[in-house]
């Protein structure tokens, strides 16, 4: 085999082994991800956990790029929302914008168990710590029913631990009465789901009852989210 060809083997199979090789994530520019999401914390907190009662939804962990489509819909109002229309179509948020803070938040990881501290650490470093804490209330209900209809109805698309796959978002950690606001949107066709008509799908099948039962179950698995 002369050198040439050996070459032209040796260029093919890095090529080959370069393919195979899993991407290098792009290194965030933190700066500039913070300054886009500081209008956002007067709503959402410091570090993307929401409101304390579930009146902001926790977006902290949240899938990018659900979160950047959710962005768009906000800026095109194909999903209305009041409180969201300064920060995203007043404010022109170029669609760079929506990528970079989308994937500042979903890089953010809140503990679901209360930290354990030092004897040096200060008052400072502790309230800090405690704002990061994301334990979210248990919900009433039958939660082995609720973990049936979840892997049957919704694992297929927000994954069986409920993490979120895609462009569906993940539901473990977040408040309970955010979920339940947004299941009333969907059912009342406020708000569009996946399917292309209003008043279709998955959620049509359950009663109240299996819903009240799968946000008992995603309470009660929270603490496996990390």
């Amino acid at each position: 085999m002369n050198r040439i060809k050996r070459f032209s083997l040796l260029a093919s199979a890095l090529l080959a082994l370069a393919a195979a090789l899993p991407a290098q994530a792009e290194t965030l520019d933190l700066e500039k991800a913070k300054d886009i999401y500081g209008p956002c914390a007067a709503c959402h907190g410091e570090f993307g956990a929401g409101g304390k009662k579930g009146e902001y939804p926790r977006i902290a962990g949240q899938l990018a790029k659900y979160m950047e489509q959710q962005l768009k819909a906000f800026q095109k109002q194909t999903r209305v929302n009041l409180p969201m229309i300064p920060y995203t179509k007043e404010r022109e948020l170029p669609d760079e914008d929506m990528k970079l803070v989308s994937a500042y938040l979903a890089q953010i990881e809140l503990p679901t168990k209360q930290p354990v501290f030092k004897d040096s650490d200060d008052a400072l470093t502790r309230l800090l710590a405690m704002e990061k804490v994301m334990i979210v209330p248990r919900a009433e209900g039958d939660i082995e029913h609720g973990g049936t209809v979840y892997q049957k109805a919704c694992a297929a698309c927000h994954g069986k631990t409920g993490m979120g796959r895609g462009m569906f978002p993940r539901l473990v950690g977040q408040y309970t009465s955010y979920l339940k606001k947004q299941v009333d949107a969907y059912l009342k066709a406020d708000r569009p789901h996946d399917e292309e008509t209003a008043k279709e799908g998955v959620l049509y099948t359950l009663q109240a009852k299996d819903i009240q039962d799968v946000l008992a179950y995603l309470t009660s698995i929270q603490e496996a989210e990390q």
